[in-house]
């Protein structure tokens, strides 16, 4: 008897297409806009990252009503009005006369990644994938290094066009056009759920794989002390990250080196993040969670100061080169890294809850980390001081995460008994 094609393929590829150009575009390529639109418009990078901490703020705010929202109006629906949000975003962006229309791009855009990427994807995975979801979410989530890669090659050009300091709003106009084609037909090809859904609930079997344990009910978690530490760490590693990548793009360019170099660096930086999004699920599952957040935490350290290290001269673009292997190394904290921080730590009762927590956390460090690194250009006329305060805040994360880690192992060996 001949197989039947299972769609929960289409799904998965339909979600690969989501990631890829919602973060690809939508994301990824933000930093290549803050010198040219602050240069254009006439107003302090402080200033114009409002936008970022309004997208910031959106996104958080529907990540904590994410289940809701989907038990009312379905994944097809918001997977939908997130795409329409995206679009808008980038039509607000590139009309945007004054940093309050930026803000409101802004919501628009935190809203439209909200429902359109991660937390939509494990929506989608643990509705249709039966086995193996944590290789299948590192594959979807893998596509926003590969989509941040193609984009920023496709707006770079259009946003430094020669002798037209406006270039960013043709940039907008043609992402909003990709965006809005993807949008249909991901909207046209996506189900709402198969039609066995006994097909993807995993075995008994399958459910003992893994380092999974029955964990704790969240009323008893959250009275954890290691739980506040958790999430102060949790809350800076999304400050710093955001924070310095972010302005990433432009540092490099205030130290002198050209348009052309810092594409290229960021779309091989693009490229690493796939890899290294494979590479931090393997080590996790080879070597725990506490190696795996370590060697993340020191990356994020070592960013800080290959960055003060990048000049125009052969070394200094050398450092710039190590920033986008290193960048890529250290982001899985802010990605892959939150649901493992929920499952290992708290276990599997109250997993979702904790996972959702933590995102909405991690979005609020993006929200403060983004004004506040542009605040110290503004104030102090570069980035050196950003830097040298984000170094020193992830070495005291780096030492608060083992506390954390180990009481946390302390606490399952005690339940397990």
């Amino acid at each position: 008897m001949k197989k039947q094609f299972n769609y929960k393929w289409v799904m998965v590829g339909l979600c690969i297409l989501m990631v890829f150009t919602a973060l690809g575009f939508g994301s990824s390529t933000k930093g290549l806009y803050v010198k040219p639109i602050t240069a254009a418009m006439g107003i302090k990078r402080s200033l114009y990252s409002l936008n970022d901490t309004c997208r910031f703020v959106a996104t958080a705010f529907v990540n904590l009503f994410f289940g809701v929202l989907i038990e009312r109006f379905g994944m097809k629906k918001l997977i939908g009005a997130g795409f329409l949000a995206l679009v808008l975003s980038c039509i607000t962006y590139s009309f945007a006369t004054n940093f309050i229309v930026f803000c409101i791009g802004g919501c628009l855009l935190g809203i439209g990644l909200g429902w359109t990427t991660t937390s939509m994807v494990g929506a989608v995975v643990n509705r249709w994938c039966r086995e193996k979801k944590g290789t299948i979410m590192g594959v979807i989530l893998a596509a926003n290094g590969l989509g941040g890669a193609l984009a920023t090659q496709i707006v770079t050009p259009i946003i430094y066009q020669e002798g037209n300091p406006l270039g960013y709003k043709s940039a907008y106009l043609v992402t909003a056009l990709i965006l809005l084609i993807v949008g249909v037909i991901i909207f046209t090809l996506f189900k709402e759920k198969p039609k066995d859904v006994s097909e993807t609930q995993p075995t008994a079997q399958e459910k003992k794989r893994g380092a999974e344990w029955v964990g704790l009910a969240y009323k008893d978690g959250i009275r954890k002390p290691y739980f506040y530490v958790a999430a102060v760490c949790i809350f800076f590693t999304g400050f710093v990250l955001q924070g310095i990548t972010g302005i990433s793009a432009a540092h490099m360019g205030d130290m002198g080196i050209d348009a052309g170099y810092i594409a290229s660096v960021m779309s091989i930086h693009w490229i690493a993040l796939t890899v290294f999004k494979f590479l931090t699920g393997i080590s996790y599952d080879r070597f725990g969670l506490r190696f795996t957040t370590t060697v993340c935490s020191v990356a994020t350290v070592v960013v800080m100061v290959v960055l003060m290290l990048v000049t125009n001269s052969a070394s200094g673009r050398m450092f710039a080169f190590a920033y986008c292997i290193l960048a890529a190394l250290a982001l899985p904290l802010e990605t892959i890294m939150l649901p493992i921080f929920a499952s290992d730590l708290f276990g599997q009762k109250s997993v979702n809850k904790f996972m959702g927590l933590f995102v909405s956390i991690n979005t609020a460090g993006y929200a403060v980390g983004a004004p506040v690194v542009n605040l110290s250009y503004d104030v102090f006329g570069n980035y050196t001081v950003a830097l040298v305060g984000s170094a020193i805040i992830m070495i005291l994360v780096t030492v608060a995460m083992q506390y954390v880690i180990t009481a946390s192992h302390k606490e399952r060996k005690r339940i397990e008994g």
